[in-house]
C-alpha cells in the first residue's frame, strides 16, 4: 500500500471503522445533549445516519473509489436522521463529490474533499450557527487547505493526526463559542460526533481496527435483520431486560436494546427472526416491525406490519409477508403528511386531513427514507409535509430534494400544535403557493410548551435544574421549573400569554389521567380568563401535557 495514496478498500476499511468508534460512544454523546430531557438522541442520530451508508459500503463487490463514495453518500442521505444527522450526510456528501473521480485519496483532495464537504453542509443549513458541528467541519477544512499547501509532500499519517487534532482543538472551544454550551458545561455534542468518527477512520488507517474488521465479517452473513418497538414495557425489571437481551445475544449480532419513548427500539441481526418476534411477545406488544433481508433485497424492508396485521401474521407462520397489500389510495391533486406520536393526536391529524402519518418525534426521528416512502404511499401530485419538530425539518427538506415526480412543500412546522394550525388553515379553493404562504405565517402565531421531567442535573436557560423536577420546555428553551406538574403548566403559560392570546389548547399524555387534565384546565381557565380553553387527548409519551397558546 502507499502510504500516501488511500486506495477504495482502505477507503471502505477507515469509513467502517469510524461508524464502529461511532456506535461505541453514542451514548456518551447523547449525554451531551444541552437539555436535561428524557430523549438527546445526537449520538443516536448520527449513528443511524453513519450505520445506513456502512450498511451500503458492505454490500460493495468490487471495491472502487466511485462505488464506495455513491454508496456513503446515497445512504447517508436516505439515513439521515435529525438535525445532526442531515448536516453529517452533507459532509459525507461533499466529500463523496470529490473522491468519487480519484484514483485514490492522497493529501492534496483531501484538502478539497474536507473544503467541499463543509460548503455542502453550510448550504445545507438555513441558518448556520457557530459552535456546532458545522465549526468543528470547517476548522478540519482549514487545516487540511493550509497543511496540503504549504507541504504537498505531506504525508497523510501527519495531515490526518493534524486534521483530527485541529478539530479537537476547537470543539474544546465550543462551549465558548455558544453560552448555552458554557452554561451546561459541555462541549457541542455534533461536534463531538464528528471527531470520534474521524479518530475511528484513522485507527482503521492505521489498521488497528482489524480485529474488529473480521467479527464484522461474520455479522453481515447473518441472513435478517429484525427491528421494532416493544411496547407496554413499564412492568419489566432490570433483572428480566438482561435476560431478553441475552436471549437476543445468542441468536445474533448486532444486538441493541434502547429504551425510547414508546418502550425498547430493539434491532439484531440472526437467521430467524420468528423467534425473535416470538420472545419478544412475553414482554409486551409490538409495533414498527422491519424485517430485512440481508441477502437479497438488503436495502429495503420486506414487510412493515402494522399492530392490527401482527397476530395474524403471527398464527400463520406460513403466510408471505409480501402477499399483505396496502389498498392504493385514490388520486388527488393535494395529500398530506404529518410526524406524530401518540394515539390521540394521530387521530386529530387524520381528522384534519392528514393522509398518511409517520410515528415520530423529538426521540424517534424519522430518517429522509422514512419520509420519502411516506411521499411514495400517498397518491397526490402535491404533498404538504409538516415535520411538527425542529429536528426533523432538515430531514423533511432533504427528501423533498430527493423525491421525483411530485411537487412537495415542506412547512416548517416545530411542533405538534403548529402542525396542527397548519392543517386547520389549509384552503381547498386556493392555490398550493398561497396555501403555503398561509399556513407558514399562521404557524408564527402558535406558542407551545411541552412538560416533561428532567433526567439530569443542569444549569441552562439560567434555571438550576435537578434530577427529576418538572419543566416546561417553550419554543425557545426552559421557561419554567417547578416540582409539580400543575403548578409547572400554569407558571409557563403566565410567561406565554399575552394582551393578544385568544386559546390555550392542552393535549395530554398517556401518563396523564382526562380528570388531571381537565382540573388543569379549569384553573388554566380561572388564570386567564379571557382565553378560551381546549382540552384532547394525545396519548404522547414522556410528556405529560404539549400545550399551545394562540
Amino acid at each position: 500500500m502507499n502510504s500516501n495514496n488511500i486506495d477504495a478498500a482502505l477507503m471502505a476499511r477507515m469509513f467502517l471503522a469510524g461508524a464502529r468508534n461511532l456506535e461505541q460512544k453514542k451514548e456518551w454523546i447523547n449525554e451531551l445533549n444541552v437539555f436535561p430531557v428524557p430523549d438527546g438522541d445526537t449520538g443516536t442520530n448520527m449513528t443511524l445516519t453513519i450505520s445506513s451508508a456502512a450498511d451500503e459500503v458492505k454490500k460493495l463487490d468490487p471495491l472502487t473509489m466511485e462505488s464506495v463514495c455513491k454508496a456513503i453518500s446515497s445512504g447517508s442521505l436516505r439515513g439521515a436522521r435529525g438535525n445532526s444527522g442531515v448536516i453529517l450526510s452533507q459532509l459525507f456528501r461533499g466529500c463523496s463529490k470529490v473522491w468519487r473521480n480519484e484514483p485514490g485519496i492522497t493529501p492534496e483532495n483531501t484538502a478539497r474533499a474536507f473544503r467541499k464537504a463543509v460548503e455542502t453542509a453550510y448550504k445545507a443549513v438555513m441558518k448556520p450557527k457557530e459552535g456546532t458541528i458545522l465549526t468543528v467541519a470547517k476548522a478540519g477544512a482549514d487545516k487540511a487547505e493550509e497543511l496540503a499547501s504549504a507541504n504537498p509532500d505531506i504525508e497523510l499519517e501527519d495531515l490526518l493526526k493534524a486534521i483530527i487534532d485541529e478539530m479537537q482543538r476547537v470543539l474544546d472551544l465550543t462551549p465558548e463559542m455558544l453560552p448555552v454550551l458554557k452554561e451546561a458545561g459541555v462541549v457541542d455534542s455534533g461536534g463531538q460526533g464528528l471527531v470520534q468518527i474521524l479518530k475511528g477512520c484513522y485507527n482503521g488507517f492505521l489498521g488497528i481496527e482489524e480485529e474488529e474488521e473480521e467479527e464484522q465479517e461474520i455479522v453481515r452473513k447473518f441472513g435478517y435483520r429484525t427491528e421494532f418497538i416493544l411496547k407496554n414495557t413499564d412492568h419489566i425489571s432490570v433483572e428480566e431486560r438482561l435476560k431478553f437481551v441475552s436471549f437476543l445475544e445468542e441468536q445474533g449480532a448486532d444486538v441493541a436494546a434502547e429504551r425510547c419513548e414508546e418502550g425498547l427500539k430493539v434491532h439484531i441481526n440472526s437467521d430467524d427472526p420468528g423467534a425473535v418476534l416470538t420472545e419478544a411477545l412475553h414482554y409486551g406488544y409490538l409495533s414498527r416491525i422491519h424485517v430485512i433481508n440481508n441477502v437479497e433485497r438488503p436495502q429495503y424492508p420486506l414487510h412493515i406490519f402494522e399492530e392490527n396485521e401482527l397476530e395474524e401474521a403471527m398464527a400463520d407462520p406460513t403466510a408471505d409477508p409480501e402477499s399483505v397489500e396496502e389498498t392504493p389510495m385514490p388520486h388527488k391533486d393535494v395529500g398530506f403528511i404529518a410526524v406524530s406520536i401518540g394515539e390521540g393526536l394521530g387521530d386529530i391529524f387524520r381528522e384534519l386531513g392528514a393522509d398518511c402519518l409517520i410515528e415520530g418525534g423529538q426521540t424517534m426521528n424519522p430518517s429522509t427514507q422514512d419520509i420519502i416512502s411516506a411521499v411514495d404511499r400517498v397518491n397526490a401530485d402535491t404533498v404538504f409535509i409538516f415535520p411538527n419538530n425542529k429536528n426533523i425539518i432538515l430531514a423533511a427538506e432533504q427528501a423533498q430534494k430527493l423525491v421525483e415526480g411530485k411537487q412537495i412543500i415542506v412547512v416548517p412546522s416545530k411542533t405538534i400544535p403548529q402542525g396542527i394550525t397548519a392543517l386547520l388553515n389549509y384552503l381547498p379553493e386556493k392555490s398550493v403557493q398561497e396555501n403555503e404562504e398561509l399556513m407558514r405565517e399562521e404557524i408564527k402565531e402558535v406558542k407551545t410548551v411541552e412538560l416533561t421531567y428532567a433526567v439530569r442535573n443542569t444549569k441552562i436557560d439560567d434555571q438550576t435544574i435537578h434530577e427529576g423536577d418538572i419543566m416546561g420546555v417553550g419554543d425557545s428553551g426552559i421557561i419554567a421549573v417547578g416540582q409539580d406538574v400543575e403548578e409547572t403548566a400554569l407558571s409557563s403559560l403566565a410567561n406565554m400569554v399575552d394582551d393578544t392570546s385568544e386559546l390555550i389548547s392542552v393535549y395530554y399524555g398517556k401518563d396523564t389521567s382526562e380528570e388531571d387534565a381537565q382540573a388543569l384546565a379549569e384553573k388554566i381557565s380561572e388564570q386567564f380568563a379571557d382565553c378560551e380553553v381546549e382540552v384532547a387527548y394525545g396519548g404522547q409519551p414522556i410528556y405529560y401535557y404539549v400545550i399551545s397558546v394562540e
